[in-house]
C-alpha cells in the first residue's frame, strides 16, 4: 500500500471515487431521515451498506460482496487475539540492587544477573525484563508512589550470606568515617522495603564522601539524619552547602547551615 505524492490529485482517484459513491448511496439516501438513537442510525447505515455491496457493478458485472468472497476472504487471516500496543525496546545493566531503572523508577529481576545487560520491553501498562532471548521479570508499570517495584521471588534471603553487597558490608563502610555516616547509612536501608533497594543510594552517598574531610562528612550525615534526607540528592546538596560555608569563620567550626541572615547564638545574650 502507498501513500499519495502531494500535489497529484490523480493518484487519489479511486480512494475519492469510493468516498464519493458512499456519500451518495449511504448520506444521500438517509439525509431525510431523523434517528432518535445511535444505535437506529447505526442500523439504518447497515442496510444501505449491504444494498450497496450487493448492488452489481457496471463495468465488472458482479456486486462488490462477490468480489470479496471470491477474491480477498481467502487472503485475509484472522485478527490477533490481543489489542495492538505500542511498546519501546530498550537495553539496561542490571545494578548491584538487583533493579534496572526505567524512566526513574526501579524494577527487579533475578539476582543472579546483577551486572548483566537485559533487554526492557516497556509498554504503557508493563515493564517486560528479557536476557537472552528469555524473560526473566515482568512487572507493572508504575508512573507515582513508591520508585522500586520488587519481586521477592528475585531477592532471595539466603542470597545474602554469599552475595558480595550487603547490609553490614555498607554499615562497616561507612563505620570507618563516623558514626554518623555510619547511622545514616543505616536509616538508608532501614526506610526501604527491603535493604537491597537502599544499596543504589549507599553506594552514591559513601562515593559522595570521597576526598571529602571526615569531620565534614560527619556533620553532613548528622544534618541528613536529622532532617530526613535519605537519598543521594539530599546529601549532595548539603555537602556542597557545607563546602561553601567551611572556613568561612576563622578560628570557629562553621555549622553546616551559615548564612548572613541568621543571628546566631551571640544575638540572645
Amino acid at each position: 500500500m502507498l501513500p499519495t505524492r502531494p500535489r497529484k490529485p490523480r493518484d487519489k482517484a479511486k480512494v475519492e471515487a469510493g468516498v464519493r459513491f458512499a456519500q451518495f448511496y449511504i448520506l444521500g439516501r438517509l439525509r431525510r431521515q431523523i434517528f432518535f438513537s445511535l444505535a437506529e442510525c447505526n442500523a439504518a447505515i447497515a442496510r444501505s451498506m449491504e444494498t450497496m455491496n450487493g448492488r452489481p457493478m457496471r463495468k465488472l458485472g458482479i456486486s462488490r460482496r462477490e468480489l470479496f468472497e471470491k477474491i480477498e476472504r481467502d487472503a485475509l487471516g484472522p485478527l490477533p487475539a490481543t489489542d495492538w500496543e505500542f511498546a519501546e525496546w530498550k537495553r539496561a545493566r542490571v545494578n548491584i540492587d538487583y533493579h534496572i531503572e526505567i524512566e526513574s523508577f526501579f524494577y527487579s529481576v533475578p539476582h543472579a544477573l546483577i551486572h548483566a545487560e537485559v533487554d526492557v520491553r516497556v509498554t504503557e501498562r508493563m515493564i517486560e525484563v528479557f536476557h537472552r532471548g528469555q524473560r526473566v521479570g515482568l512487572h507493572e508499570r508504575r508512573y507515582m508512589g513508591a520508585r522500586h517495584g520488587a519481586d521477592p521471588e528475585h531477592m532471595p534471603s539466603a542470597h545474602r550470606r554469599y552475595a558480595a553487597w550487603t547490609p553490614d558490608r555498607f554499615r562497616r563502610w561507612a563505620a570507618t568515617i563516623g558514626p554518623h555516616t555510619e547511622g545514616l547509612i543505616v536509616a538508608v536501608l532501614a526506610v526501604r522495603r527491603h535493604p537491597e533497594q537502599g544499596f543504589r543510594t549507599c553506594l552514591g552517598v559513601l562515593k559522595l564522601y570521597r576526598g571529602v574531610d571526615v569531620a565534614q562528612a560527619e556533620a553532613v550525615s548528622a544534618r541528613a539524619l536529622e532532617i530526613g534526607a535519605f537519598n543521594c540528592k539530599s546529601v549532595a546538596a548539603l555537602l556542597a552547602g557545607k563546602s561553601r560555608t567551611s572556613g568561612a569563620r576563622d578560628g570557629a567550626p562553621a555549622t553546616l547551615l551559615d548564612h548572613e541572615n541568621l543571628r546566631g547564638p551571640g544575638y540572645y545574650h
